[in-house]
């Protein structure tokens, strides 16, 4: 997350508009605390839904600014806290934020197995470096988005 030229190389894979933020893993609602600034509201959320589908969009602390995408530094961070077995143990054993997505490119059908990415990135100009294999995914939504950098929460995609 805190590394530009990752997170273009991310973008560039994915086939993402630069103009739609990525956000960042964390392995618990603690681990955000030393980057984001949190709210009441904001924490009464996340402790009923996290880990788990969601993704909080609250401002850095002391002004960090993060590469959300090739084109866009911000202030603000949208936190996941995953309850996957995988995804919590690389973010427990990385000391940084990780820059997460869905691994599909950007705008195709979600993909929830190896053989879903590898047959929608075939022929690709970008490919992914490393597809870990956790075997078939629970069919899911995409997380719900609920930013709290207003006064008033705002769902940004629920």
């Amino acid at each position: 997350m805190t590394n530009p030229e990752a997170v273009e190389k991310l973008f560039r894979i994915k086939e993402r508009r630069v103009d739609k933020p990525i956000s960042a893993l964390f392995p618990s609602v603690e681990a955000t605390e030393e980057w984001v600034e949190w709210n009441d509201e904001a924490r009464a959320l996340a402790n009923k839904e996290l880990p788990g589908p969601l993704t909080i969009v609250l401002p850095c602390i002391k002004e960090e600014i993060f590469p959300t995408s090739p084109l866009h530094y911000s202030t603000t961070l949208g936190i996941r806290v995953s309850t996957h077995p995988i995804a919590l143990e690389l973010s427990e054993k990385f000391p940084r934020p990780i820059s997460t997505t869905s691994a599909n490119v950007s705008g195709e059908h979600c993909t929830y197995s190896a053989e879903d990415i590898v047959e929608q990135f075939a022929g690709k100009e970008y490919q992914p470096d490393l597809i870990l294999d956790s075997g078939q995914l629970e069919e899911r939504l995409p997380s719900k988005v609920v930013s709290f950098i207003k006064d008033d929460p705002q769902v940004l995609r629920s």
